[in-house]
């Protein structure tokens, strides 16, 4: 019995077993921690406790020095769609459809999914090794020890930044993504700009709006949260800080992901 335990134990699919175990355990930690962490934040909101010159200071991180990668993300890839798909609607006959295809899919999706992704590249990942590394240098103790609310402190500028610059941030994108699209359809597609703008304003309604705006507040939040969370809770040194945003980056991309489909559950089915 013992033998058998011993190769058991040897074996990948034993291996496997226990790393997905371990996982599993690990998302559950996490989860509870981020919903912890949340409560306190959503708390400290209530009760007014924000530092507005460093919320000043992270909406500007979040806006101004997230754009030039955003924009590029979300104008490259309605220059990949809008170039396949205006070239063959055209052929078949739909040119009057490629504008409102185009603005539908930039506006309830990749808009904010893009812009989302590029945000968790580039400002979550640095949220998330700025906590860890301030955790493993024992600032976040020095902190508490002078009796400030780290969470207050670090959490709420951070994660107020990202609710509301992040709508701003979209809405930029989404324009660029359908100016790109329109651009794009006319070089690949002989598509002429009036008949591409004509057509982009037949299914688009308030409602797409809103739930874009809505989304996208939800998505910043969300990351910041998920991000800041991740790099609080840090230990072991700088195989630590790396292991944080390894952490942060994956389960912002996630969280991104499984909340687009909630929202295209509640507001589109």
């Amino acid at each position: 019995m013992i033998t058998f335990r011993k190769y058991l134990k040897q074996s990948a699919t034993y291996k496997v077993f226990s790393h997905f175990m371990i996982s599993f355990a690990d998302f559950l930690d996490t989860l509870g921690k981020i919903a912890q962490i949340g409560f306190r934040v959503f708390i400290s909101i209530c009760k007014g406790e924000i530092s507005w010159k460093e919320l000043i200071f992270q909406c500007d991180r979040f806006g101004i020095s997230s754009l030039p990668i955003t924009l590029s993300i979300v104008g490259m890839t309605s220059m990949i769609v809008a170039s396949q798909v205006a070239h063959e609607m055209v052929k078949q006959g739909g040119s009057n459809f490629v504008g409102l295809l185009m603005t539908m899919l930039i506006v309830r999706e990749v808009g904010s999914i893009m812009s989302g992704f590029a945000l968790t590249s580039m400002i979550g990942s640095s949220l998330a090794s700025e906590l860890a590394t301030m955790r493993v240098t024992e600032q976040v103790d020095a902190i508490d020890v002078l009796g400030v609310d780290s969470v207050s402190y670090l959490f709420v500028p951070r994660v107020l930044s990202g609710a509301i610059m992040m709508p701003f941030v979209v809405i930029i994108a989404s324009v660029v993504g359908v100016l790109v699209g329109a651009v794009t359809a006319d070089v690949f597609g002989g598509l002429p700009y009036r008949a591409y703008f004509e057509s982009a304003w037949l299914g688009l309604y308030m409602k797409d709006l809103g739930v874009c705006l809505l989304k996208a507040a939800t998505f910043g939040a969300t990351i910041a949260l998920i991000s800041c969370t991740c790099g609080y809770y840090a230990s072991g040194g700088a195989k630590g800080v790396g292991l944080a945003t390894n952490k942060a980056v994956v389960w912002s991309f996630i969280s991104i992901v499984v909340l687009d489909m909630v929202f295209a559950v509640l507001f589109f089915f």
